[in-house]
């Protein structure tokens, strides 16, 4: 949840300016460019990259989805990279951190929303909260929350229709407000507005004395829902839904309705290695599409908990003809963290060279690899090292939290945005696509990163990149800066 402070974006500007920092930057674009062009042009090199593709266009059967090989990426000349965000829905989306503040007043710093249908004139909305008390403590007890804010709703046809089709307030009681772990949850029933397919929920969390408001936008669907819609993960005792994509391994879980109904569903083991984001600056082409392998198959039952005790990306399907379901990663005990040096070294790719991955990838003892690795970026400074090596990874773990889909979230773009850049400063959302903007930095023009929505089999919320060769006076100090060490919080 940290903002690159201002100092250090000062300092790079200044540095960019003059003679002898050109010639260093042309050594770091060299560089980084050597790397890309050889993850381009040595594909085997690299764990098979599988992006799945519309269920509209691939395989109906979930036993061989069709999936498309390495990153998505533009096959067309694109224009230069957006300066300005455009305001083209009624909507704005939260993210992790939507204010630079982090003291002196309360405030929710991030909001995300599930709905599930109740029956066919009714929806159930559940709400992850954070919040931060003027202290800079985390607000976790209900009360708190209750009496320092008010939530508001409204109901629009979509995103480019203004017209309102109900709204309200929700009251915040002791049954609608809970503490789940280090968050708070918000739940809440909405009718149905008459004759409504769809409809889009806006959600305003106002904090009374100052006035600040957290928005958050969420699809809903009344009619032909997936099986997403009507089932999702619980937690183990089966209150409170898990509004993410993954588990760990060995977990006891339930995938359950509001209702609790029980019924039987087919699952589907995959291998999934996959690929890490490639470079914001690679506009190469897409890569054909190739199709995932099944592991093994299992069945379940809805309401009644069970175990998956191996790492894979799963898949549950009402029927084995059933175009989407319910996809999740299983990943290791202590993911969303990274623990284990071989597992440490992979998102380094996104500050290293392609010899210095190479090097690590090939070492013996990865550990002492990885500890080389650091210190020698950091000119042999252990406390340096130390608090670089936190920033970074705490940025890898909380990517892994807020954006794992069908794979690891530090993998997928908006990781790869968010460890290099950090949070955004404000997003824009419509139905298909997010912008980031990036502008309260000093000295620092603003910046866009525009990500579109890929359906596919596993998730609702899988985006990709638009890509921009003019990126590159942006990213390339930011990477730099991680490698001096200039980073560290």
């Amino acid at each position: 949840m940290r903002i690159l402070s201002a100092l250090f974006f000062i300092a790079i500007v200044s540095a960019c300016s003059s003679a002898q920092k050109k010639t260093q930057q042309a050594r770091i674009n060299a560089a980084y460019d050597a790397r890309t062009e050889a993850q381009r042009n040595q594909p085997a090199a690299r764990p098979a990259s599988s992006q799945p593709s519309n269920p509209s266009t691939g395989s109906a059967n979930p036993s061989q989805p069709s999936v498309a090989s390495g990153d998505s990426r533009s096959t067309t000349s694109q224009a230069p990279a957006p300066v300005k965000v455009m305001a083209d829905g009624p909507a704005l989306g939260t993210t992790p951190t939507l204010s630079s503040k982090t003291t002196g007043e309360w405030m929710v710093t991030s909001i995300k929303g599930k709905f599930l249908v109740t029956d066919s004139t009714n929806v159930r909305i559940y709400m992850d909260l954070t919040a931060k008390s003027p202290g800079g403590q985390s607000v976790l007890n209900p009360t708190d929350f209750s009496e320092h804010f008010l939530v508001a709703y409204v109901m629009y046809p979509d995103y480019n229709n203004r017209d309102r089709l109900a709204y309200g307030t929700v009251p915040l009681t002791a049954q609608s407000v809970n503490q789940q772990g280090d968050h708070l949850t918000l739940t809440f029933d909405l009718k149905r507005p008459k004759d409504a397919a769809n409809a889009v929920l806006l959600t305003e969390i106002t904090e009374t004395n100052t006035g600040t408001k957290a928005r958050n936008d969420l699809p809903l669907r009344f009619k032909v829902t997936k099986l997403s819609d009507r089932f999702t993960l619980f937690d183990k005792q089966g209150n409170q839904p898990q509004l993410r994509n993954f588990v760990n391994a060995g977990d006891t879980i339930i995938i359950r309705d509001v209702n609790g109904t029980s019924k039987p569903l087919f699952g589907y083991r995959y291998r999934h290695d996959f690929d890490a984001a490639s470079s914001p600056m690679n506009t190469s082409s897409r890569p054909a599409t190739k199709s995932l392998t099944v592991d093994s198959t299992l069945n379940i039952a809805t309401n009644q908990p069970f175990v998956l005790p191996r790492e894979g990306l799963y898949y549950f399907v009402e029927d084995t003809t059933a175009e989407s379901g319910i996809g999740l990663v299983v990943a290791d005990k202590r993911f969303p963290k990274l623990t284990r040096p071989e597992k440490l070294i992979k998102p380094v790719l996104y500050m290293s060279t392609s010899s210095e991955i190479g090097e690590l990838n090939q070492a013996q003892d990865t550990k002492k690899a990885l500890d080389k690795y650091w210190l020698s970026l950091m000119a042999g400074n252990e406390g340096v090292a130390k608090k670089t090596i936190k920033a970074y990874f705490d940025r890898v773990e909380e990517a892994n939290r807020l954006f794992t889909t069908y794979k690891e979230g530090w993998k997928t773009d908006k990781g790869m945005i968010y460890i290099v850049l950090g949070a955004p400063d404000r997003v824009q959302r419509n139905r298909e696509r997010e912008v980031w903007v990036y502008n309260r930095r000093a000295n620092v023009s603003e910046v866009n990163f525009t990500f579109t929505k890929k359906p596919n089999q596993f998730v609702e919320d899988h985006y990709e990149l638009v890509r921009y060769i003019e990126y590159q006076p942006i990213w390339y100090p930011i990477v730099e800066a991680w490698r001096t060490g200039a980073i560290r919080e």
